[in-house]
């Protein structure tokens, strides 16, 4: 499994309209082969956040994702995102 998590700031004005504009490529991206979880969201605390999510069953999946993906073009301020490679995962409840 392959995990990416982290987040992007924004001036706070820019914030919704930033994640609104990614919501056609959630849409696909949710569909995609491989694809189990992805999100793109306003911070519930801080208005100049997005913070991003994405689980991804292999490597290869991601790859072949990052090939068709096409998301709009934003300039953030800072970008704190990271990939992560989980070696065991188990439910937390």
């Amino acid at each position: 499994m392959i995990i990416i998590a982290g987040y992007t700031r924004t001036e706070a004005e820019k914030r919704d309209g930033i994640v609104e504009a990614f919501r056609g490529m959630v849409e696909k991206a949710r569909a995609y082969d491989g694809c189990l979880d992805f999100a793109i969201s306003a911070d519930a605390v801080d208005p100049e956040r997005v913070n991003l999510f994405e689980r991804w069953r292999d490597k290869a999946a991601l790859d072949a994702w990052r090939k068709v993906a096409r998301g709009p073009r934003t300039k953030p301020v800072e970008v704190a995102v990271n990939l992560f490679r989980p070696e065991n995962a188990e439910k937390p409840f």
